[in-house]
């Protein structure tokens, strides 16, 4: 990123209230560029039942915009987030899969119902995502990872569609996240030590749970032993656990792990021991593959089912369904409904992601 390339352009940042998206204005702002910032409103359907960080993070964005002398507009996106996220996200737990709402922010919010009111009047839309771009001999964009392996968001990035890829710019993706706080620090931002948002974009301090049962209320059914059949404790809908879940059974005589789910009968089946074999799954499937860049995917690649540091190697088959993943070691809570985000063997550009088939 230099000013050169970004001098004739029009930008436009997500303006958060985060250290992270604070350093990007600070960043565009020390190659002489003035952006517009924009702060999206998301918020509950009724604040005061809910314990939301939304007006400190606008209080956040205010200071940085005004510091850096950019512009500062609210863009309402509520209406938008609890139709399309939100029934996306309720639509997959009530099937019982595991879906991602991050995931989906990034395609339908961020890139998405915020371009169509605003973002279409600029030529990049920057945003505080740990990820990088890079162009390919034949003057193509890629989404590539970001050196921070506990940061990177490429996974979070890997359902956008590709004009929306052509849009995005990440100046904060090259570096690692301490060297984000210490030049927020060196800036003196108001925000440089305030903690990493948890939970669901744009949640706030709204629990999961929480946000499910408002949504889908409880529907009490029994948690049976995988081997005997046997009836050993009661959940209160098979949507409040996850395929792989170990901590929040309440049960005793631990530990226990989630291993299937009878959605019909709302029956949760659990394993008993340390990582029983039955949590763990090395060939699955993938269905309905979203591409980034290209079209084409190698056959020995990386991969990531969650947010975390590592890349798993395997090798993609391709199926008159799909794909199949063949990973090269078992990999444990396997679950239908996530992302499988597909990488180079090195792990550096993302090919996109799909969802794990039933």
């Amino acid at each position: 990123m230099n000013q050169e390339e970004l001098r004739d352009k029009r930008i436009a940042v997500l303006l958060s209230g985060g250290v992270d998206s604070s350093v990007v204005v600070c960043e565009l702002a020390r190659l002489g560029l003035h952006p517009d910032c924009f702060y999206i409103k998301i918020g509950p359907e009724e604040e005061e039942q809910w314990d939301c960080t939304s007006e400190e993070d606008l209080e956040m964005a205010t200071a940085v915009a005004r510091k850096y002398g950019c512009s500062l507009e609210v863009v309402d996106c509520h209406q938008e987030y609890w139709s399309q996220v939100t029934r996306y996200t309720m639509e997959k737990v009530k099937a019982g899969l595991t879906p991602n709402p991050d995931v989906m922010c990034n395609q339908l919010i961020k890139f998405g119902a915020f371009h169509q009111k605003r973002g279409h009047d600029y030529d990049l839309i920057a945003t505080g995502h740990y990820a990088q771009t890079e162009l390919d001999e034949q003057g193509r964009k890629w989404l590539t990872t970001s050196p921070d392996p506990v940061k990177d968001q490429t996974d979070f990035l890997a359902q956008i569609h590709n004009w929306q890829l052509q849009k995005a710019l990440f100046p904060i993706g090259h570096y690692m996240k301490d060297e984000v706080r210490r030049l927020a620090e060196q800036e003196h931002l108001v925000n440089a030590r305030r903690k990493d948002s948890q939970g669901i974009c744009f949640l706030g301090k709204i629990n999961y749970s929480e946000y499910l049962r408002r949504y889908l209320g409880e529907q009490p059914g029994n948690v049976v032993e995988l081997e005997s059949g046997r009836i050993i404790g009661q959940h209160r809908g098979h949507w409040f656990h996850t395929i792989g879940q170990r901590k929040g059974m309440g049960l005793g005589g631990g530990p226990w792990f989630v291993v299937k789910k009878d959605v019909e009968q709302n029956i949760i089946y659990v394993s008993h021991g340390y990582d029983p074999a039955t949590a763990y799954k090395q060939h699955f499937a993938i269905r309905d593959f979203h591409f980034l860049t290209v079209d084409e995917l190698p056959t020995r690649i990386t991969f990531k089912i969650r947010h975390t540091p590592d890349y798993l190697p395997a090798t993609l088959e391709a199926t008159a369904q799909g794909h199949m993943v063949h990973a090269d070691a078992p990999i444990h809570g396997v679950a239908p409904g996530q992302f499988c985000v597909v990488y180079d063997e090195k792990h550096h550009r993302c090919y996109g992601s799909a969802e794990i088939a039933p």
